[in-house]
């Protein structure tokens, strides 16, 4: 017999009664009943009932375990009493009466239970991540990630792709965060970086002729945590592919992650129909560019309704350039305790308030109430009603000044407004493509101009590079579902002059940009064949699989919120010896 086991602790059922096993695994929970001790024995695939009473062999040794022990057990099964049959185990058929039994592990008391649902601190799961993981949800979402990613990769390679491996370290690129940082001993006063995304290495390895590649690549950006987002580092599908367009990429891409969610998605609901929005629309009518389509409310401008009306804030307020007002219907939540409630939601986003009017039937027929009615009118207000296709029980919502300043709080009143009035179907997985992003934005403090994307982007327009800079699209794209960015990317500028144009509305000269990229300016002199792709972020897709809110969740060994390894105590004080080789000093931070 195998030194460990025969079996696994979810193979044995009716079949196996009468035979000798052997068991290895962790003691889930211990249960005494009237002298006979049961023992729920776990391994990564299941659990198994076994049993020692005092005619057991190893009695004695058994009475000494506790939870968590790691144990190797000889035993023979048994079928359980029909009445006792646990219907909802694999093995719930059968038990194990223990002959022999040997300690592989003791376990001391334990920081965090493994067995029920109790909570911890985060902190406390994440200095004893070992233990946290074998807890039954966490093996189920790191087998999906594991089960995900393979599934990633055999599609691919179904598409005709090839997975290369590109640098670990390399040269400081913009990809808009963070670089990580490694200093090189044998060239003192310079610094490696880890790479922030694959970006310039798969786009040589098109220039190189490969048509076709992927990568599950690792990505470490120095970022600001979210529940959504490490603060270190994150895997991602990354491709690209020579000789394509942007609608090549999304006929692509498209089977994958569908085929993804179909397979993994646990019976809810995949759409199959990706709308292509572009970044303008999706602001106007969702307040994001991540919009959530399982919520079907749309924001629309309704500024002309307020122009010279009766309410003299928004009235005035589109006397200004650049203002307007919007509308978020609200079909359902006509009723005041409601409306009250999202007035005060907006001010809790720090808005002065939100404007509402709600439909209720009236002595004579349907009759708008609340204060926003009263001072714009009876037909002005039937008029935004008809505009937005709202009835009795319906209300509206009303933000307005420049887009800019409410527009988020507007896309977050939109959820909540989703949520509680039940309209968001939570049962579904719902995609859109998000298109024509900006090139460039404004810093409103400097006015300095810079990428608001990739700014390894094609242009749609080469001729808007001689205008206005912010009028300028590229062909950048995103994927969103479900409230997440699940991809980014984009059709690249294969064109060395262009791209040194591209750089120069940003404030970064030809020697700036032959200086920082000058293996991909170079390459391009030498027939660059156009080529674009993109990446999914695996986290966050395993996150939205797993229905999980935090992207924690699905990582194996996550950082906490300040980017500290806990169990492995890092980030970590370098010897003298670390840093006299490396030409290194450390000086203390300023203090306050």
């Amino acid at each position: 017999m195998h030194a460990y086991r025969s079996h696994t602790c979810a193979d044995l059922n009716k079949s196996n009664v009468g035979d000798t096993v052997r068991l290895s695994g962790w003691v889930h929970r211990v249960r005494d009943h009237g002298g006979i001790l049961f023992i729920d024995l776990r391994d990564h695939y299941g659990v198994t009932q076994v049993l020692a009473d005092p005619d057991s062999p190893v009695f004695k040794e058994v009475e000494k375990v506790r939870s968590e022990y790691c144990i190797r057990i000889d035993g023979k099964v048994l079928a359980r009493d029909e009445s006792l049959v646990n219907a909802k185990l694999p093995t719930g058929e059968i038990e194990v009466f223990v002959q022999d039994m040997e300690v592989l592990g003791a376990a001391q008391e334990l920081p965090l239970m493994v067995f029920g649902d109790q909570e911890y601190p985060e902190e406390t799961r994440l200095r004893y991540r070992y233990l946290d993981l074998r807890r039954e949800e966490m093996q189920k979402n790191m087998t999906l990630r594991s089960d995900v990613v393979a599934s990633m990769r055999r599609r691919m390679w179904d598409k005709g792709f090839r997975e290369y491996q590109t640098p670990i370290i390399t040269a400081s690129s913009p990809e808009g965060a963070r670089d990580f940082l490694v200093p090189s001993r044998l060239h003192p006063g310079k610094f490696y970086a880890l790479p922030q995304a694959p970006q310039l290495f798969k786009q040589l390895i098109m220039v190189s002729g490969f048509d076709k590649y992927f990568q599950i690549a690792p990505c470490f950006r120095d970022e600001d945590p979210r529940a959504d987002r490490s603060p270190t580092d994150f895997y991602q599908l990354d491709l690209e592919m020579s000789f394509a367009t942007q609608q090549d990429i999304f006929d692509t891409v498209q089977p994958v992650i569908q085929g993804i969610f179909e397979e993994f998605g646990g019976g809810k609901k995949v759409d199959t129909e990706w709308q292509q929005i572009s970044y303008a629309d999706s602001a106007l009518w969702y307040g994001t560019d991540k919009p959530d389509l399982r919520n079907p409310i749309k924001m629309q401008v309704v500024s002309e309704h307020f122009a010279g009306s009766g309410f003299a804030i928004f009235a005035k307020l589109l006397e200004q350039d650049g203002t307007e007002i919007r509308a978020i219907p609200a079909p359902k939540g006509g009723s005041r305790k409601f409306c009250d409630r999202m007035n005060s939601f907006a001010q809790k986003e720090g808005l002065p308030g939100m404007g509402y009017i709600f439909w209720r039937d009236g002595d004579n027929g349907m009759e708008a109430a609340g204060p926003l009615a009263k001072n714009i009118g009876p037909e002005r207000t039937e008029a935004i009603r008809q505009q937005l296709g709202l009835g009795v029980g319906d209300a509206a919502f009303f933000l307005g000044g420049k887009p800019e300043a409410f527009e988020k709080v507007a896309g977050r009143a939109r959820t909540v407004i989703g949520d509680e009035l039940g309209l968001t179907d939570t049962n579904r997985f719902a995609f859109a493509w998000i298109v024509d992003f900006p090139m460039y934005e404004k810093d409103e403090e400097t006015g300095k101009i810079d990428f608001s994307h990739n700014p390894f982007s094609m242009p749609q327009n080469l001729d808007a590079l001689d205008g206005d800079p912010l009028s300028v699209l590229g062909y950048q794209y995103d994927l969103a579902c479900n409230g997440y960015e699940l991809i980014s990317g984009a059709i690249r500028n294969h064109k060395r002059e262009v791209m040194f144009r591209v750089f120069e509305k940003a404030g970064y000269g030809k020697d700036e940009v032959l200086k920082r990229f000058s293996g991909l300016a170079t390459a391009f002199q030498y027939g660059a064949p156009p080529h674009g792709g993109c990446a999914a972020g695996i986290d966050r897709i395993v996150m939205l699989l797993a229905d999980e809110a935090n992207i924690r969740e699905v990582m194996m060994f996550p950082m906490n919120q300040r980017a500290e390894d806990l169990m492995m105590n890092a980030p970590s004080e370098p010897t003298n010896e670390q840093l006299r080789e490396l030409s290194l000093r450390v000086i203390d931070a300023p203090k306050g």
